[in-house]
């Protein structure tokens, strides 16, 4: 089998043709956007008692690719 067909056996684009998937995509792309930079933050800072910048730090990049993901999601008209 050669590369480029076991690439394209295993993306996203081929995953967002099952509605399971599209549906799992899209909650995983609002989770990582909405809950990132406020949950994650708390509880890295406050129950775990992580550095806050750290968390801050991590919170930003949860939100990130979040919005990575959904822009990519929109590119391949998962979301209309």
């Amino acid at each position: 089998m050669t590369e480029t067909s076991q690439e394209s056996k295993y993306s996203i684009k081929k995953a967002s043709e099952s509605k399971f998937w599209r549906i799992v995509l899209v909650l995983l792309a609002v989770s990582l956007t909405f809950l990132g930079p406020t949950y994650i933050v708390y509880v890295l800072s406050n129950a775990l008692e992580i550095n806050f910048f750290v968390s801050m730090a991590l919170g930003f990049s949860c939100l990130i690719g979040g919005l990575v993901l959904l822009w990519y999601l929109i590119r391949i008209k998962v979301i209309s």
